[in-house]
């Protein structure tokens, strides 16, 4: 693993990322390939795939994100993609992940440990429910989710996170073209504005994935985001 991350990273041209990132992103490959063992994380087992389609997947993020312009929240983080590389690639970036499930966090705060990592914060809780905290709400300068909802779902869950200013990234697929047309009224409505997305191809594979930026323009109406069931049954 550790060889296929660093060939794909210097592909991706990433600078000033710490010279032992592929070492600990490896390293961060194997715990997860451990755990899943006993625990489903990822549907995906072959080490060099992990390399791939996890670490060096969510690395290209880091094209976008400053770590001076303030803290980052990954939304339903699940194995900790692509927050924890981004905090591996990034060490200097304060990094809260959020997820529903207590296991998934011990999971990674097991992974923060034994990479010695400082500056993670873990949170156990909902989207709906975080977008309320006033400890959290607008508080961060980057949001991201590679979950697979609706580009209308994971606005109304993570532009509330997001500090006017800010920006939320979305992974997508390069056919979300449609989708994201179909959101723009609904970013609109949560303070939000569609910035240009960008592609890029996986090192070492022909897999091609799209980031979705959003920027946050105007501080996101108080009643967003709403209960879970009303955002799936009723989108903006």
């Amino acid at each position: 693993m550790e060889h296929i991350i660093a060939q794909g990273l210097a592909a991706l041209g990433l600078e000033q990322i710490p010279p032992d990132s592929p070492r600990r992103l490896a390293r961060y490959g194997q715990l997860l390939l451990e755990k899943n063992q006993v625990m489903n994380l990822t549907a995906i087992t072959d080490p060099g795939e992990v390399a791939r389609l996890h670490m060096l997947d969510c690395a290209p993020l880091l094209r976008s994100i400053d770590p001076a312009r303030g803290p980052l929240i990954d939304v339903g983080t699940g194995a900790g993609f692509p927050g924890l590389v981004l905090k591996i690639l990034c060490p200097a970036l304060p990094v809260t992940l959020l997820d529903a499930q207590q296991k998934r966090l011990d999971f990674l705060s097991e992974v923060a440990a034994d990479l010695k990592l400082e500056g993670v914060t873990f949170l156990h809780a909902r989207g709906e429910e975080a977008g309320h905290m006033p400890e959290l709400r607008e508080s961060f300068a980057w949001a991201t989710a590679r979950a697979v909802a609706d580009l209308r779902v994971l606005g109304e869950l993570c532009l509330p996170l997001v500090a006017p200013g800010g920006l939320f990234l979305a992974m997508k697929s390069v056919d979300s073209g449609d989708e994201v047309n179909a959101a723009g009224r609904a970013i609109s409505k949560l303070g939000g504005r569609l910035r240009p997305a960008w592609d890029y191809t996986i090192p070492g594979s022909a897999v091609t994935h799209r980031v979705v930026e959003v920027e946050k323009v105007s501080p996101t109406p108080a009643q967003y985001p709403r209960r879970w069931a009303k955002i799936t049954k009723s989108p903006l």
